[in-house]
């Protein structure tokens, strides 16, 4: 139990530390974004925004893909943070991103600058989900 509060704190750590290099000029929302995968590896990104806004980067879908591309198939926990006192969740998009590649009972640990303000299990932020196994 004590390791999950470590990992935990970690994440949160991790994606704190990126959250102000984030490039959002237009909507001023930074988030940072770190998941730990299946090989014990952090990969940690931030959202890039977009005139065109449709094509820009969620902090939690590029460290995906920063994930994919060293080889981590299945996040163990992933956490996110956003300034504010409000809840930065992932967005439905990012929910089912997250869904393709974890088990519903993953840790979304749930942050702004200061602290973890909520964990969640997958889950809980996208129940009755779609996933690979419905394809199956």
């Amino acid at each position: 139990m004590n390791e999950d509060k470590s990992i935990n704190k970690e994440l949160f750590k991790l994606a704190n530390s990126v959250m102000e290099k984030a490039y959002a000029p237009y909507s001023k929302f930074k988030v940072g974004a770190a998941i730990l995968d299946d090989n014990d590896n952090y990969h940690v990104e931030y959202n890039v925004e977009n005139a065109a806004y449709p094509i820009g980067n969620c902090a939690e879908a590029s460290a995906i893909a920063a994930m994919i591309a060293s080889n981590g198939t299945k996040i163990k926990a992933i956490a996110v943070t956003g300034y504010g006192d409000l809840l930065c969740t992932p967005c439905g998009g990012c929910r089912q991103r997250i869904r393709e590649f974890a088990s519903l009972k993953i840790p979304i640990i749930v942050g702004n600058e200061k602290e973890i303000k909520r964990i969640f299990t997958l889950s809980e932020l996208l129940p009755s989900s779609f996933g690979p196994e419905n394809l199956a």
